[in-house]
């Protein structure tokens, strides 16, 4: 059972009481393969047990911060997993719990999407540890961490989840994803990458194209010297993607795909052999 599903039902529970809460969110980023397995074969469950069996996953962005927007979530059986933001604006937990009671309501048996949160940058100490203490109470799978800058805020990232965490954690059903996107951070990217217990690192092709001023010969060696790396100290990489170079970017070695448009998910997996 994912640590989701382990959630659904006193999300259920809860979800009349959180009626009254606000579920204003800001909108999404605009940040908004199959190589090697990246471990041995692990009963690790959910996303971190496809990511330890060398499987590539996909997910989509949330699209509305709501109970209503949960549940139209739950009609995309496609996707192994929604990508929901708090990177900007309110860090607004109780809204969270509502999308995540909706679709869990609206799936049943079926069974809830893993969900991972993006929280804003590791770059304070006590905000980032108290970020992701509420987002793993309410039953977040994994914790993203964009704009990661160098070893320290990586070091952080991965310490402030705690246990039960994959890799660290064979059998663990958490990941820490760290969003590498500023030119400081590659700049810094072996450093990072040498940081242990990363489950997932991701050159953000959005903010990195703002980062590069719309160089996009720079972005994508950006991409590739954190791809490059990923491959080197066997950690699973992610990426944005769309139905026009999803199936290259699998074939180049990326694990963890989030796509920019619903139809990919189905030109993913079958890429992938799903």
């Amino acid at each position: 059972m994912t640590h989701s599903a382990r959630t659904a039902l006193s999300l259920i529970a809860v979800s009349t009481a959180l009626a009254g809460c606000s579920s204003d969110a800001p909108p999404e980023g605009a940040d908004t393969p199959d190589g090697p397995a990246m471990t041995a074969t692990s009963s690790a469950a959910g996303l971190a047990g496809m990511l330890a069996n060398g499987q590539a996953v996909f997910g989509i962005f949330s699209g509305d911060h709501d109970r209503a927007g949960g549940m139209a979530m739950a009609a995309n059986r496609e996707t192994d997993f929604v990508f929901y933001s708090l990177e900007n604006g309110p860090f607004d937990i109780p809204a969270m719990q509502e999308y995540m009671a909706g679709m869990a309501e609206a799936t049943g048996a079926q069974g809830a999407h893993p969900m991972v949160l993006r929280v804003p940058p590791p770059h304070e100490d006590a905000a980032t540890r108290d970020h992701v203490r509420q987002g793993l109470a309410a039953g977040i799978d994994g914790i993203v961490y964009p704009h990661v800058q160098n070893a320290e805020q990586a070091a952080l990232a991965v310490d402030a989840m705690g246990d039960g965490v994959w890799p660290d954690d064979p059998d663990g059903s958490l990941i820490n994803v760290l969003i590498i996107e500023d030119q400081e951070g590659i700049g810094n990217a072996r450093a990072i990458m040498e940081t242990g217990g990363i489950s997932v690192a991701i050159p953000g092709p959005g903010d990195l194209r703002r980062a590069y001023d719309g160089d996009m010969v720079a972005v994508e060696d950006a991409i590739q010297q954190v791809l490059a790396l990923c491959l080197e100290m066997n950690v699973a990489c992610g990426i944005t993607a769309g139905v026009d170079d999803i199936a290259g970017r699998l074939d180049q070695g990326f694990k963890m795909i989030i796509v920019t448009a619903p139809e990919a998910l189905a030109v993913g997996k079958r890429a992938a052999g799903r």
